[in-house]
């Protein structure tokens, strides 16, 4: 998905525990009637772990004739990683993929020197009201693998394991979790996990992540006594031994993070580099038509931002 232009998260201070380093409240945008909350970048706080970008998007109920479509744009430097909770996108890119992404399904884009994508609703959906609702992060690439040849790859929710005990379920998305490993990793070390909790259930998130977060999406979950409710995004400190518990209600999370980076990244548009002159070239091969196109969705573009 493209970045759009809005305004920087808010962050807030770390809550009255040990095991918490910040809380930042998303800020909301609407694009073309379609609520997104932005959880990163945001000033005071860029990366958890390669996690450089964390979009909620929606819950949103679209109607007959409505639609998402988000125009073919570029990409270097970073993985899009694309989860649905519910509806169905169209997935074309510039090395000819086209992939009808569904809920519990993972798609993993990999950009590295550069890639052209589209994301739409597909044409079956449009003629009736359905919803959507799901997530898009980006992972930046690590030192050395910036410029690798771009790529795609989807995993279908089948594919990804499960866990179900004691009142804590989930799919472990990307990397491993508590034993369990997915069939998609990062190009760093990289945990990606949706977990559900009934009220009072409790699920470890291991000290042995360097960076970890978890993102709110539904429902309660209590930190060291603290309950936190949706949509915020949870920085837990480095090293601190945490047990999640659902609320009252219950909770559904995202839990995230990884290696940190060892050297700076910056994001300009949907640019991620650790030189700041790579950005400007993307920006000139963007502008000038360099990029490849994207069959089957070759007749509209997202023009380079001007500011």
């Amino acid at each position: 998905m493209s970045f759009f232009p809005g305004e920087d998260p808010a962050a807030g201070d770390a809550a009255a525990s040990a095991a918490i380093e910040q809380i930042v409240v998303p800020r909301s945008s609407d694009i073309g009637g379609f609520s997104v909350r932005r959880a990163l970048p945001t000033a005071k706080r860029r990366l958890v772990g390669p996690f450089i970008f964390f979009d909620r998007m929606g819950p949103a109920l679209l109607k007959a004739g409505a639609a998402l479509d988000v125009r073919p744009h570029p990409h270097i430097g970073l993985s899009t990683v694309t989860y649905l909770f519910d509806g169905e996108i169209t997935h074309r890119d510039s090395l000819g993929t086209e992939m009808v992404i569904r809920p519990g399904d993972v798609n993993l884009m990999t950009a590295g020197r550069g890639i052209v994508h589209s994301e739409r609703s597909p044409e079956k959906t449009r003629g009736f009201t359905r919803g959507l609702s799901g997530l898009q992060t980006w992972l930046a690439l690590p030192d050395g693998l910036e410029e690798i040849d771009p790529s795609f790859r989807h995993e279908a929710a089948s594919t990804l394991p499960l866990f179900d005990a004691d009142g804590a379920s989930g799919r472990v998305v990307i990397g491993h979790y508590e034993g369990l490993t997915a069939p998609v990793s990062g190009f760093s070390e990289t945990v990606y996990v949706d977990l559900t909790l009934a009220p009072g259930a409790k699920a470890p998130f291991s000290s042995l992540f360097e960076e970890r977060a978890l993102y709110v999406l539904d429902g309660t979950v209590m930190i060291d006594g603290a309950e936190h409710g949706p949509d915020q995004l949870i920085v837990l400190k480095p090293g601190a031994a945490m047990t999640l518990m659902g609320g009252t209600m219950g909770a559904h999370l995202m839990l995230f993070g990884g290696a940190a980076m060892n050297s700076p990244r910056y994001i300009w548009w949907n640019f991620v580099s650790s030189s700041k002159e790579r950005l400007e070239q993307a920006k000139q091969e963007w502008a000038t038509g360099r990029f490849d196109i994207v069959p089957g969705d070759e007749d509209e573009f997202i023009p380079l931002p001007q500011a």
